[in-house]
């Protein structure tokens, strides 16, 4: 069962502003990142589903996690289906990110109450996904569909959408204003953020610096 609710995964979403996007089919490398963005400042933290037991390992970080870092709301990527989604509500997962907009996982989230998170690539789908019951979209992949321009234009007439941008986001003061002052939620980032070299070295206190100075620059931007 979720220990956040879903209104609180979504304001602790805008309020620190970055979303860490992983994977590792090793639990020790999870725990090791999860901590270092922890330590670093973040709340808020997307394991995906992409590779085989994945959900064994989610199930052990989100054990972990409740111990080792107690304010981390801890959620699941790269779900696309109805079966799956329920697969990791019932392993604790407190919010469900999607590459797509699938109906089904909608009802099952929102039976749940869990927040859910469909990706997007146009206005009449981030219509749709919030008819459907999502308190933040996601624009993905971010700098394909247009980028900080496609976010601006959104936020015109719609102005109340919350919107996630993964894919084309770098922990850069440039990169992050041009998200930050087009109108997003928050930002999902991935490898750009938790890089190869700091795996393959295990540079975790290098990770916790760079999470830090990325919180930091968001929050200068948000003033």
């Amino acid at each position: 069962m979720a220990r956040f609710t879903r209104i609180q995964a979504a304001q602790a979403m805008g309020e620190t502003g970055i979303v860490p996007v992983f994977y590792h089919k090793d639990i020790e490398v999870c725990k090791k990142v999860l901590k270092a963005c922890y330590d670093g400042g973040v709340r808020v933290f997307e394991f995906t589903n992409r590779g085989d037991y994945a959900h064994e390992v989610f199930a052990e970080l989100n054990k972990y996690a409740a111990k080792e870092a107690p304010e981390m709301i801890l959620g699941i990527g790269s779900v696309v289906d109805a079966g799956t989604t329920s697969l990791y509500i019932q392993l604790g997962a407190n919010f469900v990110v999607s590459p797509v907009l699938n109906p089904e996982m909608a009802k099952v989230c929102n039976r749940r109450k869990i927040g859910w998170s469909p990706g997007c690539g146009s206005l009449s789908e981030i219509s749709y996904a919030e008819e459907l019951g999502a308190e933040v979209v996601k624009i993905f992949p971010g700098s394909e569909v247009g980028g900080p321009k496609f976010v601006k234009a959104v936020k015109g007439p719609f102005p109340w959408s919350s919107i996630m941008p993964t894919g084309g986001v770098t922990p850069t003061e440039e990169n992050l204003s041009e998200w930050f002052n087009a109108g997003v939620h928050c930002v999902g980032m991935g490898s750009q953020l938790i890089t190869k070299d700091i795996i393959a070295d295990g540079n975790y206190a290098k990770l916790t610096e760079l999470v830090k100075s990325a919180l930091a620059i968001v929050k200068k931007i948000k003033g």
